[in-house]
């Protein structure tokens, strides 16, 4: 790994791969939640106030990649508010980070179908020449990359999950793209002893977490669930990107893993359907969720539960990218490489090995007081 001066051992040096609506709402409650600084209090937002001994002030900006025109050149606290992000804005007038947006690499972050739709609606790529990556990590002493690749890109993240291992960078990867719960790539960062969470980020109060407990609460009270479906739809470009269905295909399977592990019996292809449905432009960051479970319980008498959740999609996700990366930096600070498992299982819809969210949040703060499982 690369070695960090000891000077920068309380300060999280982060970069950003993908200025949008989520990169916004995680630079925005970097600042909004910068006067936090113990457990003692509850703090609406946050699962941790502070992780181990790192608060949330002491995460740090260094840089950041996109391929957007609006974006790329502007410093992070003015390329989050640019078009077409569209999550809201609960801590505008942002101080300068001093970290200015690069040039990334396109390869497939950018789906051909983009282009059909308004330019505030969609990404408008920058005609710039692509940064070297691994040493722009390297000259900012980064310590964790997030990786915020639209859904479908399989190329642009496989390489920055390889710019991590070869700066000596930790890796979250926020997107279903399978790297921190496939054993090849799994090795890769465990034989350089750099530790990565993954795969494809939960939200705190989401779609799928909720339809996970659901699930393992009819399981543990010994309801025979036959069939459930979750339908997604908003307004954001994630929603506009998903509308070309071949680039579904880890997305889903990555959310019907993550309920799936939580019933007592496996379904039929027929029996389960998750995955997005539609793209809503007037809802913006706003998902709209629905559930439904189709159950027997005593006696075989049927018991069905409908379920709809409204939710601003991007502050969601922001909670647990904000822990994670705390995570990360102690993971670092011991020494441990590899998927980090609890994290991954608590955050994560496709981690490497699969628990309860219980059973996975009683494991991560096992890991904070240094028990070290990874």
């Amino acid at each position: 790994m690369a070695n960090k001066t000891e000077k920068n051992k309380k300060e999280i040096r982060i970069a950003i791969a993908g200025i949008g609506n989520c990169a916004s709402a995680l630079v925005q409650g970097i600042h909004y939640y910068k006067n936090v600084n113990s457990n003692d209090e509850l703090v609406p937002g946050l699962m941790h106030n502070v992780v181990g001994d790192y608060k949330i002030s002491d995460i740090k900006i260094v840089t950041a990649f996109d391929v957007d025109k609006r974006k790329v050149g502007k410093d992070v606290s003015e390329a989050i508010f640019q078009k077409p992000n569209c999550t809201k804005v609960f801590c505008g007038n942002l101080p300068k980070t001093g970290a200015i947006v690069k040039m990334g690499p396109i390869l497939d972050g950018v789906a051909d179908h983009m282009k059909d739709y308004p330019e505030d609606q969609t990404f408008l790529p920058s005609d710039k020449k692509a940064v070297d990556v691994v040493e722009e990590l390297k000259k900012n002493k980064v310590d964790v990359l997030v990786n915020y690749m639209p859904v479908g890109s399989q190329k642009a993240t496989e390489f920055y999950a390889k710019a991590c291992l070869d700066a000596g960078v930790a890796f979250i990867n926020s997107m279903p793209v399978f790297i921190c719960s496939d054993e090849g790539w799994e090795k890769k960062f465990r034989e350089k002893n750099i530790p990565c969470i993954g795969d494809d980020i939960k939200s705190q109060v989401g779609a799928t977490i909720t339809h996970r407990v659901l699930s393992h609460l009819f399981a543990e009270r010994g309801v025979a669930i036959d069939k459930s479906y979750q339908l997604n739809f908003g307004g954001n470009t994630d929603f506009l990107n998903m509308l070309s269905r071949d680039r579904l295909k880890s997305k889903k399977l990555s959310k019907t893993e993550a309920v799936e592990s939580q019933l007592a019996k496996r379904l039929t292809y027929d029996n389960l359907h998750i995955g997005p449905s539609d793209w809503v432009p007037f809802l913006k960051d706003n998902k709209i969720c629905y559930i439904r479970i189709e159950g027997r319980k005593f006696g075989d008498v049927p018991v069905e539960l409908e379920l709809k959740l409204s939710v601003e999609d991007s502050p969601n996700s922001a909670g647990c990218v904000i822990d994670a990366i705390r995570l990360l930096k102690i993971a670092l600070d011991r020494g441990v490489g590899g998927t980090l498992l609890s994290p991954s299982a608590y955050f994560m819809k496709h981690p490497m090995q699969q628990f309860t969210d219980e059973k996975a949040r009683e494991m991560i703060e096992e890991f904070i007081l240094d028990k070290r499982e990874r």
